[in-house]
């Protein structure tokens, strides 16, 4: 391993790769599986589909953008599971790294949309691992039953192409369109984030709020998201 891929193979304070829940999911998904992008694949599903995508379920801590807090809770946002996915990557031996782009998800729903003022998500978050001698983007945010709920294609994963949002879903309506890209790091930039969402959302103090007052983005997702159109 070369001495530039190192820092991508040591725990962070956001992918936090030695905490002892972080190692246990790696080596249950991905231990005897030999081959690097094998391992890779086997770990983003892993991820993707469990774990549920919890946009409500924002802590804007230390706490709250930890890979580890994603296994205590189930679930979370995109930057914590993509952060989760880069955790077990380094847990598993994979260089992993986290990176971070502006969507605009046309798909989004109404109370979210109230929340935030805006159907633009700033740092969205993805991870990249390192697999035969280059850096592979995967997304795993949406889990498989959000998606099929409401109609949305996942997103997959080979560990050769880059998995990231489609611009349609299934039903040729306009999904997501990134807008900015704002490149990779070694760990997650959380003042850098919770600087720029505090100017462009204002409400962003009461995103955390909604799941523990009954929110559920999943529940929302079968009666609502069909139905929209933009």
């Amino acid at each position: 391993m070369s001495d530039e891929l190192r820092p991508y193979l040591e725990p962070g304070t956001s992918i936090d790769s030695t905490h002892p829940a972080v190692v246990a999911l790696a080596q249950e998904h991905g231990a005897g599986i030999d081959d690097v992008r094998e391992r890779a694949v086997a770990l983003y599903y892993a991820v993707r589909d469990g774990f549920l995508y919890d946009p409500y379920g924002l802590e804007l801590t230390a706490t709250g953008f930890r890979a580890s807090t994603v296994i205590e809770r189930g679930g979370g946002f995109c930057v914590p599971k993509a952060t989760l996915l880069a955790a077990v990557g380094r847990a598993a031996g994979i260089p992993a790294r986290i990176g971070f782009a502006d969507v605009r998800n046309h798909m989004t729903s109404p109370r979210l949309m109230e929340l935030m003022g805006t159907d633009v998500f700033a740092y969205h978050g993805y991870a990249e691992l390192w697999i035969d001698g280059r850096w592979v983007k995967a997304t795993p945010a949406f889990n498989l039953s959000l998606c099929q709920k409401v109609g949305v294609q996942p997103l997959e994963f080979d560990g050769r192409e880059d998995s990231l949002f489609h611009p349609l879903d299934l039903s040729g309506r306009r999904h997501m369109e990134y807008l900015r890209d704002h490149g990779s790091f070694v760990d997650v930039p959380v003042d850098r984030i919770v600087a720029a969402w505090a100017e462009i959302y204002p409400r962003s103090g009461e995103w955390g709020t909604a799941t523990r007052h009954g929110a559920s983005f999943e529940s929302e997702a079968v009666t609502v998201l069909p139905d929209i159109v933009s």
